[in-house]
């Protein structure tokens, strides 16, 4: 069974500017591809990304919700490749393969009759 480490990164918030890139979405795609490349490089394969909601604090008691872009890397571990000893580390296995494969198939009929909808009712009796 092969174990991986994670990586988990903020997602670029701005473009980068370079020569021949001119538009808001070309500049966000060089950033975004310039850091995959980056972490590429260094054996991380992307995963996805995810947005997830992350609370922070506002004055003295107060809490505002934000939700941050993250990016999800994963890479072999090569410990595990080499020698499939106990690790120090926190290993997660692989979330894709551990995954059933949905199933297609014919929809289920209900047991019994829909129930029958009508106007909304507002509680109040009518005069």
């Amino acid at each position: 069974m092969q174990r991986f480490e994670y990586k988990v990164v903020p997602a670029p918030r701005r473009g980068e500017k370079a020569r021949g890139v001119k538009t808001s979405e070309d500049r966000f795609a060089l950033a975004l591809s310039t850091l995959m490349n980056a972490l590429g490089r260094e054996g991380w394969d992307y995963v996805r990304a995810d947005t997830l909601p992350l609370d922070e604090r506002t004055g003295l008691t107060g809490t505002k919700t934000t939700f941050q872009n993250m990016l999800v890397f994963r890479r072999v571990l090569q410990e595990a490749a080499e020698a499939p000893a106990a690790s120090p580390r926190l290993v997660l296995a692989d979330p894709v393969s551990a995954a059933p494969a949905p199933r297609l198939g014919p929809a289920e009929t209900p047991a019994g009759p829909a129930p029958v909808l009508g106007p909304a009712s507002t509680g109040l009796a009518a005069e």
